[in-house]
């Protein structure tokens, strides 16, 4: 598939305005019919990052901001690689998280649960070039939409998932 075009506008606050319109207030689903849900302060998240690298997220990414559109054709690109995500602090992979790639080394990472309801959903975490990186994430494992939803006990028609009867904790 073609890389889709780089979104140019004029500064940050045309960018943000962007993200509002097109994925906050937006219906965004993965090609599995997946609702992929955004908020308002994701925009700071995925599209600032830290001139120090120090985690301090205190510069605005034109080079993030630009791949924006990509958000979208990656999560509902069929042929997208999707790999269970990387959890830093227990240093293991989690199948409630993948990280999709389609366009060379960006990549959108989206964390899935299933809500009380018992529905099936997603959350933007972030997106990102992964450069150097991204050989290290293609050697992850796959991501699995079954073995996602096995873990997270959900069972049912994805779009209209129940959460599976468990023991209640004691």
């Amino acid at each position: 598939m073609a890389v889709p075009p780089l979104l140019s506008l004029a500064d940050e606050t045309q960018y943000r305005q962007y993200f509002l319109n097109n994925f906050v207030h937006d219906n965004v689903t993965t090609h599995h019919g997946i609702r992929v849900h955004f908020k308002t302060n994701d925009f700071d998240h995925a599209f600032y990052e830290s001139s120090q690298r120090d985690r301090v997220k205190d510069r605005f990414s034109q080079d993030r901001s630009q791949r924006m559109k990509w958000i979208n054709f990656t999560l509902s690109d069929s042929n997208a690689d999707w790999f269970q995500g990387w959890i830093k602090l227990r240093r293991c992979y989690d199948v409630t998280r993948s990280v999709a790639v389609a366009y060379g080394d960006f990549v959108v990472v989206t964390e899935f649960r299933a809500n009380r309801d018992g529905e099936w959903v997603a959350k933007s975490v972030i997106c990102y070039v992964a450069d150097n990186r991204i050989t290290k994430i293609r050697q992850s494992p796959p991501w699995s939409l079954q073995d996602c939803k096995n873990e997270l006990g959900i069972s049912c028609d994805r779009r209209f998932a129940t959460l599976a009867q468990r023991p209640k904790p004691q």
